[in-house]
């Protein structure tokens, strides 16, 4: 099946499902020029940052001959006047897309929009995701409580992005935890069109952060982070980052809403503030460990600085073995049709027609989906500090998609998966494999089968193993 084309990449003007974040003061020029190399879409991070370095950064993309990639401002973090300055700059270079973020400003909206600029809005709940779309949003974000920088929203990427997508009727993009080629097929089976990735584009080679940013990322792993409001100077209140843990966020140094500012780094010139916003970057010295030290809860998934394309054709090798191990080119021999007659009654011997056949493998899909679910919801759990999801369904995500491709087109995205049934899901597909004519679906259906016959029977031994050494 194909992962490379669908509305989201129409519309950005890419060949891949995967897109640079736009973190301020990281994602540059060079960072998103080797995005773009690759075949994604990058967004330069240009938050509070003066008009000149926007249109140095705008054409230093173009004189490399980029014209495809999106800027990020955040009204809600920045000076009306900087931000009207801003607005126009973006205007005046007819920057294709831009990224914004935090609460829903509707007249930026409407700005950008008159002037044909494409708008994709982050968002961190559903209620804001359909303003967005009401707003004029060309497109979303849906970002998890599991990503690194400021967070939005409090639900698990899991649980937002489906519900999202059932909610509004333009693409939908995934964000928050997100490091491997598993994470894009779940992502796709949950309803989004593409991925957008933070962390593990900034431990690359061109990201503008800093040496020691990259390096401390190396070493950590999910629970090593933590959501708190204890870095907040340059962004309104009520503004939780997920960064690294450190003295800071132990309390260590400090209150961090005393009135005595302590200078901890410095900028060209500018002064960085501890409990400051400031992420450490190339351009910066100072006392690094002291600063926001960013990161999303899929930092444990990355264990090298490599070129940003590098990890992009990881990630999509990855998605693209999880996809051919479910292409099946005949059915498996242990699991013929002839081994589920004896299952079932008369009434399900006839053969399915081509209508019947869809509305069939859309049903499995449905319930796949479900089962898909139960598995990232029992990851979870009660805690926020894992990825945002579990290794353990990718396989489902891949299947989940493998189904899709075969069923065809479908309304998507308007019941959350829930827990699901995978012995009633392997009942069904036994009932339904044998109706339907020899065949791709048929074998896909029977292989299925043997999958999630296999799934149950390990985690049945597990689920021994665990009680006996108890």
């Amino acid at each position: 099946m194909a992962l490379r084309t669908n509305r989201a990449t129409d519309l950005l003007g890419c060949d891949l499902p995967i897109l640079l974040a736009g973190m301020g003061g990281v994602a540059r020029s060079e960072l998103v020029a080797a995005v773009t190399a690759a075949g994604g879409f990058g967004f330069l991070g240009m938050v509070r940052e003066p008009t000149a370095l926007i249109e140095r950064e705008v054409e230093a993309l173009r004189a490399l001959g980029y014209g495809n990639f999106g800027v990020n401002i955040i009204p809600a973090a920045t000076d009306c006047a900087l931000l009207q300055r801003q607005v126009e700059t973006l205007i005046e270079l007819h920057v294709p897309v831009v990224a914004l973020f935090w609460d829903i400003d509707t007249s930026v909206v409407a700005r950008f929009r008159d002037a044909g600029i494409a708008v994709v809005y982050q968002v961190g709940s559903v209620d804001e995701a359909i303003a967005a779309e009401r707003a004029g949003a060309d497109m979303l974000i849906a970002q998890g409580v599991e990503a690194g920088g400021h967070v939005r929203g409090t639900r698990p990427l899991h649980e937002l992005l489906p519900a999202t997508v059932a909610a509004v009727s333009i693409p939908v993009l995934a964000s928050g935890g997100l490091a491997t080629g598993g994470d894009l097929l779940t992502s796709l089976a949950l309803g989004a069109e593409g991925i957008v990735l933070g962390t593990a584009l900034m431990a690359t080679e061109e990201a503008f952060a800093h040496d020691d940013h990259k390096r401390r990322l190396l070493a950590a792993h999910a629970s090593d982070t933590v959501l708190t409001d204890t870095f907040h100077i340059n962004w309104p209140p009520g503004a939780p980052v997920r960064v690294l843990k450190s003295e800071v966020t132990a309390g260590q140094r400090g209150g961090s809403h005393a009135d005595q500012r302590i200078v901890i780094g410095e900028e060209d010139g500018r002064p960085i503030f501890l409990f400051s916003t400031d992420s450490p970057l190339r351009s910066m010295t100072g006392d690094f460990g002291a600063m926001a030290l960013y990161a999303g809860t899929g930092v444990g998934r990355i264990r090298d600085i490599v070129p940003a394309g590098a990890r992009m054709r990881t990630i999509m090798a990855d998605a693209e073995q999880f996809l051919a191990a479910t292409e099946v080119t005949e059915a498996p021999s242990s699991a013929s049709a002839v081994c589920y007659a004896g299952e079932m009654s008369g009434d399900y011997m006839g053969t399915l027609d081509g209508d019947e056949a869809t509305s069939a493998l859309g049903e499995i899909e449905g319930e796949l989906l479900h089962v898909l679910g139960g598995v990232l919801g029992e990851s979870k759990a009660a805690r926020l500090d894992t990825p945002a999801f579990a290794s353990d369904g990718y396989e489902l995500a891949a299947w989940t998609l493998t189904l899709r491709d075969i069923a065809g087109p479908r309304e998507r995205g308007r019941t959350n998966p829930q827990a699901g049934d995978p012995a009633s899901l392997i009942r069904k597909l036994g009932d339904i494999a044998p109706r339907l004519p020899d065949g791709r679906p048929r074998d896909t259906l029977i292989a299925l089968r043997q999958v999630l016959e296999e799934r149950s029977a390990s985690q049945l031994v597990r689920s021994l193993q665990l009680s006996l050494t108890s």
